[in-house]
């Protein structure tokens, strides 16, 4: 069970009020309040606060502000935030320096500080994340207590410097040193050439005094990997560099305008040996190193794992960005009206429109999966990081789970803001209606805390891992070995020849199943988790004669399956979501939305299996008539859920200040009835124009 850690009696108040269900009478009605109480999640109170407190305008993004004064309005959040008597962003350090040591509420919290401004957010979080994290998780007791003290309330601000100008992703190929000098008992902390500089780093431009440095460390002429360094850049009465520390500003970016990216770079600075932040590896007076993790992969892989919560928060913001952007979306597409129906006297609403639904309902279903899936990555980050369940075994599904659904949900909001943006045509494009901004700000989120791409061959190498300790040990026995072959030939059987098409399609041809009934629950569950296994499978068989060749030809055969291997870690993602998706519509007690929201899983199933049509025909995954009725299906689905858009949009709690998008508060909504107004009352008086076509009509 989770534990729910509570704001304490100043905390801000809930959210802005819930409207209530709209649905039409005689039909499945969406439990609005009910369903907004349930989407807090295991933290509610905690997320309510800080929806409440982004919604305040001290914390709201000012577009008029330049590059210079957005920083330092974005700085001086952050110092209201440190001040906060509740201390939401020390949630998560121990309570013996005043947090509360409750990693999942941190981040239940934190991420919807996206709402009021991403740049907010992110400084946040390299303050709090990274900066502090690092302490907190790669510092020893002595050294949390010597060091976190300044990060949590602000006197220290710092830097996370792990990225390098040649080295993003390749964390391991860092060419930063520290190389320890014994007779000073002192690391000294090197740049040795240009791309060896840190870069991209949030604080390093201005603000930051301290940093955490990532650095390879050398003692005894031994490089024992990366570590983890706390190195003062700047005196903090002057803002100047300290002797050996140098760097640049990142300057005008493409978004987050209010956080300032730098670079580092250190000339030999010399740092003692007591700021090492040595929880996995120490150096003695006498340069021995020592750790409680022998292997040097393993090392450093738990290093990098302990930092995982920028993960886990940026698969959260992209959440949050995407019901930011379909609630205005929506809202709009409500209201807005655009060409004659079928009554001379109206246009139709957007939203009745078959494209306006199908490139933005299929989007809020896809919402809802990353919702409930990101809810349970929380619950398995808190249980990691509280201790109640911190096993190596946890920890890598963490790891994987993590990179699996920050690389797709960051890849998926981009698309939606785009979407959104469209679909509101030029309205979305004025920065008043805050789309094109926010897409701006969330870009960079595809590739920092891990390249998107880089990160799905992470998980498609756990999942081919996996496949091959699974394969082993059946075919460790002759019985598991036959069953192996056995399942394989029926699979082929089944699968990869024209038999299972063609007797689907008889099938098909005689049953003539009632509507909805060839894509239910079960049948979504087999085409999707059979696609990830087949993938998997495929890839792992495919990879297999690289573990005994040389390293060129191993390369050579990886890079031929390196696309395949991250498609099948798409698959992996796909079905995540839709588990967790099943699972909380099963869990719902109201029956008309548990209802709706079955239909809103439908959707996504739906639209994940059009998607990749093509792979489950030409793997006799589905029959052509089938294949056919997908879109039929999705298109009647789409149809259902229209009376019920608005309510699933409700749901998510986000009142004007939320969206603060003239479009989606009651500016379209005004014009629309104004204009309706005027025609109304020109037809009522008999003062309006006859139309040419009419009078043509009637000379015929």
């Amino acid at each position: 069970m989770t534990t729910t850690t509570e704001p304490g009696p100043l905390a801000a108040p809930a959210e802005a009020p819930v409207a209530e269900a709209t649905s039409p009478a005689g039909q499945p009605r969406v439990a609005v309040a009910a369903l907004h109480d349930a989407l807090l999640g295991a933290w509610p109170q905690w997320r309510a606060a800080a929806r409440a407190r982004a919604a305040q305008p001290e914390f709201w993004k000012d577009e008029s502000l330049s590059m210079d004064e957005h920083r330092e309005r974005v700085l001086s959040q952050c110092h209201l935030m440190a001040k906060d008597p509740q201390h939401q962003s020390w949630l998560a350090f121990p309570e013996r320096l005043g947090g509360r040591d409750a990693p999942g509420a941190n981040l239940a919290g934190f991420e919807e500080f996206a709402i009021g401004d991403p740049s907010l957010q992110i400084k946040a979080g390299v303050q709090w994340g990274l900066f502090a994290a690092a302490i907190l998780h790669l510092g020893t007791p002595e050294q949390q207590d010597r060091l976190l003290p300044g990060a949590m309330d602000l006197s220290v601000p710092g830097a996370f410097a792990m990225t390098e100008t040649g080295h993003g992703s390749d964390v391991a190929a860092i060419g930063t040193t520290a190389t320890y000098d014994p007779d000073t008992e002192e690391f000294v902390i090197h740049t040795p050439f240009r791309a060896a500089w840190k870069d991209y780093l949030g604080n390093a431009a201005l603000h930051a005094t301290a940093a955490t440095v990532f650095a390879r460390l050398v003692t005894g002429g031994v490089d024992y990997g990366v570590h983890c360094f706390y190195v003062p850049i700047r005196d903090a009465a002057t803002g100047r560099f300290l002797p050996g520390v140098g760097g640049e500003d990142d300057g005008l970016k493409g978004g987050l305008r209010g956080v300032d990216n730098g670079r580092l770079w250190f000339d030999h600075v010399r740092v003692p040996r007591a700021d090492l932040l040595a929880r996995y590896g120490q150096v003695a007076a006498d340069g021995t190193y020592t750790s409680s993790i022998d292997s040097p992969g393993r090392r450093f892989f738990t290093m990098l794992g302990a930092l995982v919560q920028g993960r886990v928060s940026l698969d959260g913001a992209a959440g949050v960005a995407s019901r930011i952007g379909l609630a205005i979306a929506i809202r709009y597409g409500a209201q807005r009206r655009q060409f004659a129906s079928a009554r001379p006297q109206d246009e139709v609403v957007l939203l009745d429109y078959a494209t306006h639904r199908k490139r933005l309902f299929p989007r809020i279903a896809e919402t809802y999966a990353m919702h409930y899936a990101h809810e349970r990555l929380l619950d398995l980050f808190d249980q990691v990081f509280s201790g109640r369940g911190d096993t190596p075994e946890q920890r890598q599904d963490l790891e994987t789970m993590a990179a699996a659904l920050k690389a797709t949900s960051t890849d998926f909001v981009l698309g939606t803001l785009q979407e959104c943006r469209e679909a509101c045509g030029g309205a979305g494009f004025l920065t008043e209606n805050r789309l094109t901004s926010l897409r701006a700000d969330l870009d960079v989120y595809a590739t920092f805390e891990g390249d998107n791409t880089v990160l799905l061959q992470l998980v498609g190498k756990r999942l081919v891992g996996d496949y091959a300790k699974a394969m082993g040990a059946q075919v460790r026995t002759g019985q598991g070995k036959a069953r192996f072959v056995l399942d394989r030939v029926i699979d082929t059987a089944l699968h990869r020849t024209p038999l299972r098409a063609a007797v689907q399609t008889v099938a098909d041809a005689v049953a003539r199943p009632a509507a909805g009934a060839w894509f239910d629950a079960g049948s979504q569950h087999e085409l999707l988790a059979g696609r990830v296994a087949a993938k998997v499978e495929a890839v792992a068989l495919a990879l297999r004669p690289a573990r005994s060749a040389d390293p060129v030809t191993g390369q050579a055969i990886f890079d031929r399956h390196q696309v395949a291997l991250v498609d099948a870690a798409r698959a992996h993602a796909d079905l995540v979501r839709w588990d967790a998706f099943t699972a909380a519509v099963d869990a719902t007690p109201d029956a008309g939305t548990r209802t709706v929201l079955g239909w809103l899983r439908d959707v996504y199933a739906l639209t994940v299996i059009e998607q990749d049509l093509a792979w489950f025909l030409a793997h006799g995954r589905l029959s052509t008539t089938r294949a056919r009725a997908v879109e039929s299906e999705l298109d009647g689905l789409l149809r259902r859920l229209r009376p019920h858009v608005l309510d699933l949009v409700d749901a998510w709690g986000l009142g004007d200040d939320h969206l603060r998008a003239a479009i989606a508060t009651g500016a379209e909504r005004v014009r629309q009835d104004e204009a309706r107004a005027y025609y109304a009352a020109e037809r009522e008086s008999g003062k309006a124009p006859t139309p040419e076509k009419s009078l043509k009509a009637r000379a015929r």
